[in-house]
Formats: C-alpha cells, sequence, structure tokens
C-alpha cells in the first residue's frame, strides 16, 4: 500500500472514525468481561463544544480506549442534559423573535416548541464530539428528558416523598428574575460589589424626634414592617415601646427588641423587611410582623411600590433616593462593600422571595455520601486536595429547592384536590392521583377534572443526579442485566465546578437507591485558562473556535495539546502553540514511518549496532511501560502522554531509527526490519488512546488487517524484561555522541570526515557500545588510553575524560587564539558570579530561586574552565 508523503488529518479522521462505528467497535453488550464503564457528564442541549469539553471528553476517550485496549467490556454512555433555565431561554427568545409571547401559549403548546428546537439543535454537541474522536456508545444516547429518564425521575420523586424526604413548604427561596425561577443556594454566586449605605432618618410617631437606619437597599423601605434595636444597646433605651414612620408610604410601624441587631453595624438600628430578607424573615416569624411583597416575579415593583409601581428594581433605587434627599430624609450615603448574590446561569442580581416550593431533606440522606469519601475510601477524589471541599458541603449541606417555575422540564408530580395547605397527593399519573385524592380527601365523587397538577417542574441536577443508574434503567428496573453488569461505572471526568451541583449529589442517591456507590474514582480537571490566566469566555473573545482548531491541527494535535499542559486538577493555560506542537508530533510519527517503510530489505547479517540498539529500546519501552501503567494509576494523563512522547520523539526517532538506518543505498537486513516494525507497533499501542486516528492509519499501512485486527481493539502492551544496565550503558553512551557532535559543531567539521576518539575510561565503560558511537560520529576507531592525549580536543562524561585529536583537522594555532579568547571571557564571567555570591547582601534577600540560578551558573563556568585549559594543554 502507497504511504501518502504527508500525513493528511481531515481525509483521514473521517475515514476511519466512520470504519469505526460501521464496525460496532464503541458498541458494548454485558458479557462474561470485565466491566469498564464511564458516564459522560451530560453537556447542555443548548451547547456547542468549547475548550472545556475538548480537555475533559479528550481524558474520557483516553480512558476508555485504554480499557478497551486492556480487553475490558469498555462502555461509555453519552448524552445530554435537558438544562431547563437555558433552553426554556432559548426557545422564548426563538419565540420572540416570531413575535410570539409564551404568556399567550398553552404549557403543551410551548413544549411542542421546546421539542422542535431540542430535536432540531440538541444534537450538535454529540456530533462535534465524533469529531474530537470521542469513542462513546452512540446507540446508548441518553437525554434527561427523554421517556426513560423522564419516568425514571417521577417515581425518585414519589418514592422520597412516600418516604417523607420531600415536602412542600412557605421558604423564603432565592429567585432570579430573568428566568422567573427559584433557585437551590448552590446556584447562587456570591461576588464583592461596591455600593452605597443610606442613611435614612424615620420619624418617630407623635414626635419631633427622629431615628436614624442604614441601608444598602433604599427601595425596599416600602416593605418595612418594623425598625428593630438591640436591647442591650443603651443609646435607644428611650425608643422602647414606639413607633415610626416609614417615609413617602407614611405606614406606622412598631420598633421592636431584639440580641440579633448588630450595634457596631450602621447607626444600631435595623429596618426590618420580612418579605425580602432572610434574616427579617426569622425576626418577622418570631415577633408577628405582618409582611409586604413589593416584587413582581420580574422585579419591578408592584403596587405597594406606590408611584413606583412597574418600574425596575435598580431604576427605583436610584429615584427613591432622590426623592428621600428631596424629602430630607436621607441624612447621608457611604460608599460600602456588599456581597452580592447572582444567578449562576443568567447573572441576574438574585431577589430573596417568600413562596411555597418544593424541598429535599438533604441531613440523613448526605451520610453516607460523606462516608463513602472522607472514611471509607470506597469514592477516591483526584486529586485529593478536593476532599476538603467535599467535606465542607456535605457537613454543612442544606434541604435541596428542587422546584423550578418553568416548563420545560419533568413536571412535579403533584395533583391538588383543593385550596388546603394538605390538599394535595403525589402520583406517577392522573388515573393514580384522583385514587389517592378520594381517599385523602373522602370525596368519592371527586372527577378528573377537579385535579390540577403542580404547574412547577423539577431542579435539572433533580434528573441528573440519577445519571450513573438511569442510563442503565436501574430507576425503572433495579434488577436489570445492564445496572447489574455496568454500575457502579469505574471513572468520572468532570470539573471541580460541579462537585457538589452534580458528583455529591450522584453519590447520594446511588447509596440511597442502590445502596452502593455510583463510581470509583473521580477525575477532576482544571479550567481551560489563555495565556494570561483569564477564564475563556465569549465576553473577552479568548475561547478559540474549538472545530477550526481540529480542522488546523487534526484532532490528534489538539488532543496532544490539551493533555500536554494540563497536570490533573490544575488549570491549564491554553496556548495554540501546543496544539501545534501536537500535530509537528504526529507529523514525526508519521515521516518516521515512512523512512522505516521506504528502506529496501535484504537477506543479509544483522550488525551489531542494529541489535543493541534493538534490545536497548526494547528494555526502555518496557520501563517506560512500567511509568505509564504509574501514571494512569494516580490519574495523571498529562504524564503518561508525556512518557509516551519521549520514548517515540527522543528514543524511538532521534535514537533508534539512527542507530539502524542502513547506509546510503544499501539495505537494512530482515531481521532487524521486523524487530522495528513490531516495537513500532508497541508505540502505536500505547499512542492510540490519545491519537487515535493517526495510530489507525498508520496501524493499516503497516500491513493488510480485516475488522477483527483493527489498532482499536487490539491488545494494550505487557510489561517485559527490563535491563537496566543496558538502559545506564545507552545514557552514558548517548553522553559520548552528544559531546563528539558538539566538537564537529563548534569547529564545523563535516561529519563525512570521519574523526578518532581516544579514551581515559576511568568509569570503566563498556565497550560494547562502541559500534554505535561510531556509527553516530563517523568515527572511525575508539582506542583506551593510559595516559591524556595531547593535541586533541576534550570532553568529560562522568569521570571519563575523551579526545578528539585534531591533526589535520583544525588550524591548531587559530584554534588555541581561540580557546584563549574564551577562556578569558568565561574567567571574567566566573568572577562576576563569584562576587555576587560573595555579596552577603544579595544572598540574604535575594530568593532562594535566584541564589540557585546564581549558583548552576558558577558551577557550569567552573566546568567549563576546566574543560577548555585541558584541551589547550592537549593542543599545546
Amino acid at each position: 500500500m502507497e504511504i501518502p508523503s504527508k500525513y493528511n488529518p481531515q481525509s483521514t479522521e473521517s475515514h476511519w472514525y466512520d470504519y469505526w462505528m460501521k464496525n460496532g467497535y464503541f458498541h458494548s453488550v454485558p458479557d462474561d468481561r470485565e466491566p469498564y464503564s464511564i458516564v459522560i457528564p451530560p453537556p447542555n442541549v443548548t451547547g456547542i463544544l468549547h475548550m472545556g469539553h475538548m480537555l475533559n471528553n479528550t481524558i474520557q476517550d483516553v480512558l476508555i480506549r485504554r480499557a478497551r485496549l486492556l480487553g475490558k467490556n469498555a462502555c461509555w454512555v453519552p448524552g445530554t442534559d435537558h438544562a431547563s433555565i437555558a433552553t426554556e431561554a432559548k426557545v422564548v427568545a426563538k419565540l420572540k423573535e416570531q413575535g410570539i409571547n409564551k404568556n399567550d401559549l398553552t404549557r403543551d403548546e410551548f413544549l411542542k416548541h421546546a421539542w422542535d428546537w431540542t430535536n432540531e439543535y440538541g444534537g450538535i454537541i454529540l456530533e462535534q464530539l465524533k469529531k474530537l474522536g470521542c469513542s462513546c456508545d452512540w446507540d446508548r444516547t441518553a437525554f434527561t428528558m427523554d421517556q426513560e429518564r423522564y419516568d425514571s425521575v417521577i417515581k425518585v420523586f414519589i418514592d422520597l416523598y412516600n418516604k417523607g424526604l420531600i415536602y412542600r413548604g412557605y421558604r423564603m427561596v432565592n429567585w432570579d428574575p430573568e428566568a422567573q425561577t427559584t433557585l437551590s443556594d448552590e446556584e447562587v454566586i456570591y461576588e464583592e460589589k461596591q455600593g452605597l449605605l443610606y442613611y435614612l432618618s424615620y420619624a418617630i410617631e407623635g414626635s419631633d424626634e427622629k431615628v436614624t437606619i442604614a441601608t444598602t437597599r433604599p427601595e425596599t423601605i416600602l416593605g418595612d414592617t418594623a425598625i428593630c434595636i438591640n436591647p442591650n444597646d443603651e443609646r435607644f433605651t428611650y425608643l422602647k415601646g414606639k413607633k415610626v414612620i416609614v417615609p413617602i408610604c407614611n405606614r406606622v410601624i412598631p420598633i421592636i427588641e431584639d440580641e440579633y441587631v448588630d450595634v457596631e453595624f450602621g447607626t444600631g438600628c435595623l429596618k426590618v423587611t420580612p418579605a425580602h430578607d432572610i434574616n427579617d424573615k426569622a425576626l418577622g416569624e418570631k415577633h408577628h410582623l405582618e409582611t409586604i411583597d413589593i416584587f413582581n416575579d420580574n422585579a419591578t415593583l408592584n403596587s405597594f411600590g406606590l408611584h413606583y409601581e412597574g418600574k425596575d428594581r435598580f431604576v427605583v433605587r436610584k429615584e427613591i433616593s432622590k426623592e428621600l434627599e428631596d424629602l430630607g430624609v436621607l441624612v447621608k450615603t457611604e460608599t460600602h462593600i456588599n456581597k452580592v448574590g447572582t444567578s449562576e446561569r443568567t447573572k441576574a442580581v438574585i431577589e430573596p422571595k417568600l413562596s411555597d416550593q418544593w424541598f429535599l431533606k438533604m441531613e440523613d440522606l448526605a451520610k453516607p455520601a460523606l462516608e463513602a469519601v472522607m472514611e471509607s475510601g470506597d469514592v477516591k477524589l483526584h486529586p485529593k486536595k478536593f476532599e476538603n471541599t467535599y467535606r465542607h458541603w456535605m457537613e454543612n449541606v442544606r434541604d435541596w429547592n428542587i422546584s423550578r417555575q418553568l416548563w420545560w422540564g419533568q413536571q412535579i408530580p403533584a395533583f391538588y384536590f383543593g385550596d388546603g395547605q394538605e390538599d394535595f397527593v403525589v402520583a406517577a399519573s392522573l388515573e393514580d392521583a384522583l385514587q389517592l385524592a378520594k381517599e385523602k380527601s373522602g370525596n368519592a365523587k371527586l372527577q378528573e377534572s377537579d385535579l390540577r397538577q403542580d404547574a412547577d417542574v423539577l431542579d435539572t441536577w433533580f434528573s441528573s443526579w440519577l445519571w450513573p443508574m438511569s442510563v442503565f434503567g436501574g430507576i425503572m428496573e433495579p434488577d436489570n442485566e445492564e445496572i447489574n453488569y455496568y454500575y457502579p461505572t469505574n471513572d468520572l471526568v468532570t470539573g471541580p465546578d460541579i462537585l457538589f451541583f452534580w458528583v455529591a449529589r450522584m453519590i447520594v442517591a446511588g447509596y440511597e437507591f442502590r445502596g452502593e456507590k455510583p463510581f470509583e474514582n473521580v477525575y477532576f480537571t482544571g479550567l481551560v485558562r489563555d495565556k494570561q490566566r483569564r477564564k475563556m469566555s465569549k465576553s473577552l473573545g479568548n475561547s478559540p473556535d474549538a472545530l477550526k482548531l481540529i480542522e488546523d491541527y487534526g484532532a490528534d494535535g489538539v488532543r496532544v495539546g490539551l493533555l500536554l499542559s494540563s497536570a490533573a486538577g490544575n488549570d491549564l493555560m491554553f496556548d495554540e502553540d501546543l496544539c501545534q506542537q501536537g500535530k509537528n508530533f504526529a507529523n514525526k510519527i508519521w515521516n518516521g514511518f515512512r523512512l522505516v517503510q521506504g528502506w529496501e530489505i535484504a537477506d543479509i547479517p544483522q550488525p551489531e549496532a542494529s541489535k543493541l540498539g534493538l534490545e536497548w529500546y526494547e528494555s526502555k519501552l518496557n520501563k517506560t511501560l512500567l511509568e505509564i501503567e504509574d501514571h494512569f494509576s494516580k490519574f495523571r494523563i498529562s504524564d503518561a502522554l508525556m512518557s509516551i512522547y519521549k520514548l517515540v520523539w527522543d528514543d524511538y526517532s532521534s535514537s533508534l531509527l539512527e542507530i539502524i538506518k542502513p547506509a546510503y543505498q544499501q539495505p537494512i537486513d530482515r531481521t532487524t526490519f521486523d524487530k522495528v516494525i513490531q516495537l513500532f507497533e508497541q508505540n502505536l499501542k500505547l499512542l492510540h488512546p490519545f491519537m487515535p486516528f493517526l495510530t489507525e492509519e498508520v496501524w493499516q499501512h503497516i500491513a493488510k488487517r480485516d475488522e477483527s485486527e483493527a489498532l482499536v481493539i487490539s491488545k494494550w502492551p505487557t510489561v517485559g524484561k527490563i535491563d537496566e544496565e543496558l538502559i545506564a550503558q545507552f545514557d552514558f553512551a548517548a553522553e559520548v555522541i552528544a559531546g563528539v557532535r558538539t566538537i564537529r559543531k563548534n569547529k564545523n567539521i563535516p561529519m563525512k570526515e570521519s574523526l578518532e576518539l581516544s579514551v581515559l575510561n576511568s568509569e570503566k565503560a563498556s565497550n560494547r557500545w562502541d559500534v554505535v558511537i561510531s556509527k553516530l560520529t563517523n568515527v572511525s576507531k575508539i582506542s583506551y588510553l593510559g595516559e591524556q592525549l595531547e593535541g586533541a580536543l576534550t570532553f568529560r562524561v562522568k569521570s571519563n575524560e575523551y579526545f578528539v585529536p585534531m591533526e589535520g583537522a583544525i588550524d591548531v594555532e587559530a584554534e588555541i587564539v581561540k580557546i584563549n579568547e574564551e577562556l578569558k571571557y568565561t574567567k571574567g564571567f566566573l568572577i562576576s558570579v563569584q562576587k555576587k555570591l560573595s555579596n552577603e547582601r544579595f544572598v540574604n534577600n535575594a530568593p532562594e530561586k535566584v541564589i540557585a540560578i546564581e549558583r548552576q551558573k558558577l558551577a557550569d563556568a567552573e566546568a567549563k574552565i576546566e574543560t577548555l585549559e585541558k584541551s589547550l594543554a592537549s593542543l599545546g
């Protein structure tokens, strides 16, 4: 088969991916092999491939391809998340473009639009993952809103409700006024922002006196129902039992006492607005205060806002502060740093809001999950540093607000049959609900039309926390063959930003519904940042087009570039040059293969240099394989790749091929050729998880192979004999080769001119490698001496001294002048370094790293002077 002169990723990648798919290499069914399973962190159905996806899914593909080569029954389940908030926003925006308002549609009409949008756009990211080379079992593609997953979520809700773990309560929740839904505490991001602290005076009823309070939110005074003082604050003893008048709305409210008030904050007097602050709500309940909600769901003011009705809260803040100033009520303002909660999804500022919501009790559910990570070690986090974050979350877990005021999602299976607080039942269907409602109400005449289902949907995470079980049908059929075979899964690869949102909750669900862990290992990737350490984002314009990178550098090039810079758990500083490095590596492998395949083969004796080189490389490969296995066991994926990279680039391409390369227009012996191809195939197997397309292409060029012999399903190499002495001998010989080549380079001696080499062998180095040294340096003779050689240039390897006679090769007198000049310069440099290191002020104040660099300069200069002086002596 003719080998193209250049590797073409575009045509190669599409060809081999189609070939793999056609032959079903990625599909898995239970059998008698050891299973290895991974579930993809389902990307949002709204998403397109970005750098974070590229890194995360490349790592998963490396793990699944390696497992396949290890002979395991590898199963990687792909899928997408229905992403309630994000998807509903996309659909609403699209409808708006068509002149359609969501509120003018029925729920069913809106859901039809949502499904149409999902069916049109929802599979884009999965198709893009194929271009990256992801070897998912696409026959198993799941969606958190498909029927299996939908039914699983409803069943779990009912089960938890019947256990008394889900309840409906009137609570203060986090309200996202842009998405117009509640959020869990974990979906709120708190950021420090500079604002103003407004000092306002309230008139005391029946008196000319006033009391001053401080607030960051003057617009909420319209919802004030009390002023609170600390009973131990002697400054305000005179206020006890009095009332004040709220500015603008002129509402008369009481002054109450509570030790909750911080006497050091503001003026020591606190305005109480129970509808719009979690702490004020607690005070309101304790002191039986009226609750006045002044906001609409979109954060505009309602009728309690008086003449500000219909205006946005932030507009009102500016306008009301001006009105308060005009009324003489605004005493002063001060700059103030405040922690402001924003929606993780929409970035809108969160509004505390009292609302009837559904909650899941988490305290008892969290205990087995906490123990699994922190005590038994059944679930291991990599890197371990994330265990502290996990512990903090799980030891301080709060009840989970699981209801969302949206239409896209699993509708809560609660059905109301009356207006009472408990006039509802929970059931999987309207028919079941009617029967339960009749029993609960005692009203046998109830009809289906008398029931109304709760309008809210469940939090998206309430479906994805079941993902490792639901993708194998383990919720609806807890004892089916697939869940028993593939669960628990082996590894999970994800980002630390969803450690609690998803990872912790999956562990909770695993122990609650199956009594065991959902996975053995969690590998946390870092964030992909730009070279300036900024998080990649559309707004900054620093996030490259992932598909354009694949087009420019090939999927393998991008995969290598990402992984080489990605240490476990640490952020990745992405540089496009890394992709170029990956592409260069692919070309190096391709060109090395073309070189070998271009040699003529003959049945001739094997040269000793080739025999020795092959023995060394086989030992080196086996030693590297041990390193690789160790790296994989510790989830050091980047280190594993680097070990293979060095093996293939340095040891195979730059060393072994040079050792065995036949002389110009001469054939290679068949024994050497067959062995180097065998070793090269081992290289390809090690490389395949990282560079699947290139390696399959080369593999198929080596020999004609049928479908059962594809690289994707071949066998991972096993560790063979490692000759440490042979490896050490090569390393020593490599330094000798480098020494001779340096002399050639420095003295402009062409490779075609042979040299001689003499050795003072203090190290008692083996002469086995002389044939290799001679071949790679064009040294015609290597002799072993008992004393130094005159008239030669010299270099040292450990305690061995090497001499290259220069008679006839160079102008000796000119060389002596040149060495003297270099010696003079180096001695001057040495003196300057010595002065710096003898300066106590420098040594005492400079960073240790800087001092270490200077000391290394000193050692290097001293060694260079010694070598130059010996060369000078030998030439003199």
